[in-house]
């Protein structure tokens, strides 16, 4: 068995309904320590794909290569990698064999010799990448299986054709994906975090497109636990409504559901190392009667493969006429649904804004900029004064009319990022 006290599981919520209430609302906070699990192996299998495509040319693909180096270097010894270069086609530059190949003092320089011969030419074909990386790491199924894809510029597949790939390796491996420069398109990217349960970030300046290297292959470096599920039960006259990460970001995994039964479902949750996660659950269920209380998800942290269970915790929902009761809200609940708006807010306003609906656009991104500011976001504050001003006094907006692209792009790409529930909100 496992060492089950490395993972916790906390349950907030308000449990009291009035009394023709419907909806449950509870916030997971799921922590691990992350020491290993016994018996688990935690082998880790990396796939470093870099855009090689011919917009890179220059001093791109120069940064390319010393980030790609970069990765190289900071793989823990006896990690399986491999350096992939993607245009139109992807292609394995190392190792020369086929699979992945151990980290070793040797294969690192041998790895680096290859990366230093990487040139640029050619298209961009995001789903030939993704494709290439799940068939190379499919071939170590126990392992922690990450890959890392950064890219300068949009994808030149169908549509169709790219959202297949990602069906076809969704829950397998996680990517975490880097956009370079400012001709990239972030629901690309998007489409990429929600399908493989990673992250996408912007790198503003190239020059330090290395060091986001490096702390992404950190990062995967100290998983150590793969492929977890929320194993999420809920009675029969019950429906899950839906299941989201909400810290440290924002993932709707409502649409990832694996069946385990008609009442239960999975929900991948990707590899753990030490870390904290927040989950929110929202549960209708069937009107009850004043004083009843029933158990309106039983959530298990599980590993699907042997269904071992690491943590546990129980959603009531308990009907009573007390209107104080019935009607407080969970900080939590609160904090995170301001989060969620928030980003959809930012994301509704840009399409507008692009749409060239001055109103709209200016109401969302007016009210974003309001909830970033009560919520503690002041980075997400201060990117969306540069898209709308709001006047303090009179409280009136106004689209700003030239926005830089990169302010657009870091504003857009960082609105998945939710900030924790400051000590003072919760009471």
């Amino acid at each position: 068995m496992g060492d089950q006290s490395s993972f916790t599981l906390q349950i907030d919520q308000n449990k009291f309904l009035p009394v023709d209430g419907r909806e449950v609302h509870a916030i997971l906070t799921i922590g691990s320590t992350g020491a290993a699990v016994a018996e688990t192996a935690t082998e880790a299998a990396e796939v470093i794909i870099v855009d090689t495509s011919g917009s890179m040319s220059g001093s791109k693909i120069r940064d390319a290569r010393t980030a790609a180096a970069t990765a190289v270097e900071t793989l823990r010894d006896g990690a399986y990698f491999a350096v992939v270069s993607g245009t139109s086609t992807a292609k394995v530059i190392y190792p020369h064999g086929h699979g992945l190949v151990r980290a070793t003092p040797a294969t690192r320089a041998e790895a680096q010799q290859a990366i230093s011969r990487l040139t640029a030419r050619g298209g961009t074909a995001m789903g030939e990448w993704l494709n290439l990386a799940g068939h190379l790491l499919s071939a170590h199924p126990n392992a922690v299986r990450h890959a890392i894809l950064m890219t300068d510029g949009q994808n030149n597949e169908r549509e169709e054709t790219f959202q297949h790939v990602l069906r076809a390796w969704s829950g397998k491996f996680v990517c975490d994906s880097l956009g370079v420069g400012a001709d990239w398109v972030p629901a690309q990217l998007r489409m990429v975090s929600e399908a493989l349960l990673g992250s996408f970030e912007f790198v503003r300046n190239q020059h330090e497109l290395a060091e986001f290297f490096r702390r992404i292959t950190q990062t995967a470096m100290a998983k150590t636990v793969p492929d977890l599920s929320l194993r999420v039960w809920v009675p029969q006259t019950a429906t899950l409504k839906f299941v989201k990460q909400v810290s440290p970001t924002l993932l709707d995994l409502t649409g990832k559901r694996a069946d385990v039964n008609p009442m239960t479902g999975d929900y991948p949750t990707g590899s753990w190392g030490q870390e904290e996660r927040e989950y929110h659950l929202c549960v209708e269920v069937a009107p009850g009667q004043i004083g009843q209380e029933i158990r309106a998800g039983w959530v298990k942290l599980v590993r699907p493969d042997t269904d071992e269970v690491l943590a546990s915790g129980n959603v009531l929902a308990q009907w009573t006429d007390d209107l104080a009761q019935s009607t407080r809200i969970n900080p939590k609940v609160i904090h995170y649904t301001g989060q969620a708006e928030l980003h959809q807010l930012i994301q509704d306003g840009l399409s507008d804004r692009a749409a060239g609906n001055v109103e709209a656009a200016t109401a969302r991104l007016a009210r974003a900029r309001k909830i970033a500011a009560d919520s503690g976001r002041e980075d997400t504050a201060r990117l969306l004064d540069k898209v709308v001003e709001v006047d303090p006094v009179q409280g009136t907006a106004r689209l700003v009319r030239n926005v830089d692209k990169a302010d657009e792009l870091e504003l857009d790409t960082g609105s998945v990022r939710t900030s924790r529930l400051r000590r003072t909100e919760g009471g």
